[in-house]
């Protein structure tokens, strides 16, 4: 998938890149040729690959993480369809420079009947009005629009914007694509000819360290270069190296499919996968508390009456991270991650709380039975409160034979038995 870096500056969609500025600018692909992967939308028959020929009908939302080509891939359709190019970045303008470029577009068509090609960058920080603003351009036919997003756009893109335009989702590059984008800005004259002697084991661990990301991995290339001139040795590609930076949003996507990820292995009763999840979230930043709480969740959830305990193990383990911070606490953690994964599983409990909420909300108010209502005085046993009510320690057939649920609720079961252990004693 292909060497793709998100910047972008000038009216045409390439220009030659100055000599001193960063490597990923310089290796920017500049046909459909150069650039790799993401065969999945751009192979031939795929949803881009008519707007890669000169056939660009629609606007378009790339969805992806940094570093996977949103930009370049903006660039190469602008190119082959003969457009104006103009980026245009949400963290730097506002509605008054909305205006601007769309007042520039309308005239631009007027003048010489040649379309706009309008790349947002992070379309998904501008406001519901700010997107507002493009959509009468975007229906006048002025402008075809390619915004770039990290965020998923079901949630952060309004929505007479995202039915105008076509959704592709970019995955993060893979380690045999990310490698020949390192072996090519290591050969190429735009890039490090002749600067570096580096092997194919040492771009596959740079590559790996990316993670999917070609930008990063240029960058990993090009501080390399900086320190060490001819062959590569380990110890200059570990400085280069230095410390993994994961991508991770704690708001957004990734957050969340993590989140789930950790929670499903749990479940699945994976402990090798649930202590990968944690930790890689742990080592992302992601914040303790919230980690503990959801363990805490999982406990309660999908363990359950099946062991009671795990719930107390897991309000342990919040309070000794607490009790001692950051690294050591983190252990707690992990422990009772392993612990939930081992565990035996139930979510009766769960269930039951579910339909209980149903029938509330479908059933409304339904009455205490007169027997198990409070009688503290003698009006109120006169009005019938408490008659018939029967004491379970004396009484050893009160469980079967007296009812507890509303007379509406019939013989109504919510702990389904099937789901718990057999029950003590």
């Amino acid at each position: 998938m292909s060497g793709l870096f998100d910047d972008a500056a000038g009216a045409e969609p390439f220009e030659e890149a100055a000599a001193d500025a960063p490597l990923a600018e310089r290796m920017r692909p500049r046909t459909p040729a150069e650039f790799l992967g993401h065969r999945g939308v751009v192979g031939a028959g795929k949803l881009l690959a008519r707007a890669l020929e000169g056939e660009l009908g629609q606007s378009f939302l790339l969805w992806g993480p940094p570093g996977v080509g949103k930009t370049t891939l903006a660039r190469l359709v602008a190119a082959a369809n003969d457009l104006r190019f103009v980026p245009f970045s949400a963290v730097l303008s506002g509605i008054k420079e909305i205006k601007r470029v769309m007042s520039e577009a309308s005239g631009e068509r007027r003048r010489s009947g040649k379309r706009t090609l309008l790349f947002i960058d992070e379309i998904h920080r501008f406001n519901k009005a700010q997107q507002d603003a493009f959509l009468p351009h975007v229906e006048a036919g002025d402008i075809l629009l390619i915004g770039a997003t990290t965020e998923n756009p079901s949630f952060e893109v309004v929505g007479p914007l995202l039915s105008r335009a076509r959704v592709v989702r970019l995955e993060p590059l893979d380690e045999a694509d990310l490698i020949e984008v390192l072996r090519r800005a290591v050969v190429d004259e735009r890039g490090l000819a002749g600067k570096l002697s580096i092997t194919d084991e040492q771009l596959a661990l740079v590559a790996r360290a990316a993670d999917g990301d070609a930008r990063r991995a240029l960058v990993t290339l090009e501080s390399l270069a900086d320190i060490v001139s001819g062959e590569v040795t380990d110890e200059a590609l570990a400085t280069a190296l230095g410390t993994k930076a994961l991508f991770y949003d704690k708001g957004g996507d990734e957050h969340y499919n993590l989140v789930s990820a950790l929670h499903k292995s749990v479940r699945n009763g994976d402990a090798d996968a649930s202590i990968y999840w944690l930790v890689r979230m742990l080592e992302a930043g992601e914040d303790r508390r919230y980690l503990a709480r959801r363990l805490i969740r999982i406990a309660l959830e999908d363990i359950g009456l099946a062991d009671p305990h795990a719930v107390t193990l897991c309000l342990s383990a919040a309070a000794a991270w607490d009790r001692l911070g950051s690294p050591e606490g983190e252990l707690a953690l992990v422990h009772a991650a392993a612990y939930l994964a081992r565990a035996p599983k139930s979510n009766a409990t769960y269930v039951a709380y579910a339909e209980v909420r149903g029938d509330i909300q479908t059933r409304g108010n339904e009455p205490v039975p007169p027997h198990l209502r409070n009688a503290p005085t003698g009006v109120m046993k006169a009005a019938g409160y408490g008659a018939g009510y029967r004491y379970a320690h004396d009484d050893p057939a009160a469980p079967d034979e007296m009812r507890c649920l509303p007379e509406g609720l019939g013989d109504r079961r919510y702990l389904d038995e099937g789901r718990l252990p057999p029950r003590r004693g």
